[in-house]
């Protein structure tokens, strides 16, 4: 798994400079098996604050080797960002009421965390646009189970 990160108003903004530079470090040890996300225009992958990864063996996360600003608490933005992403459902879920700025069934969110099959109910109780036929591709590209 590679995760990039992009918080704006961080002092490890690229924007910091010009052109625009990612802050050193930041992408340099990036394992060879996640190479194609670094060439992947759809990444934005100048506009970077954090990049974390972990392979299949790893033990945990793993970064490049970051010399952060100082007197900082979050300096990348990494601890805002990814604080939905802790495991609890209800985290998740009350992030997810404030950001869409509309009720979220924990129910629905629980079914998501617990990788049980996709349903028409639980696909529209996370987005009423869509439905489970408009994700079948992208729903067997990643491997879901579906019901």
């Amino acid at each position: 798994c590679w995760v990039k990160g992009f918080a704006h108003e961080s002092p490890m903004s690229p924007c910091r400079e010009n052109p625009p530079c990612p802050w050193p470090g930041i992408l340099g040890t990036v394992p060879a098996e996640f190479e194609a996300c670094l060439r992947e225009p759809a990444f934005s992958v100048g506009d970077v604050t954090f990049c974390i990864w972990r392979l299949c063996g790893d033990r945990g996360w793993q970064c490049g080797p970051v010399d952060y600003p100082p007197d900082q608490s979050d300096p990348d933005g990494s601890e805002d960002l990814l604080s939905p992403l802790d495991g609890q459902p209800e985290t998740y879920q009350a992030w997810a009421e404030n950001y869409y700025e509309r009720e979220v069934s924990l129910e629905t969110v629980q079914h998501i965390y617990g990788h049980r099959p996709l349903t028409a109910p639980v696909v529209s109780g996370l987005n009423p646009d869509v439905d489970l036929e408009g994700l079948e591709s992208e729903i067997r590209e990643i491997g879901y189970p579906q019901s």
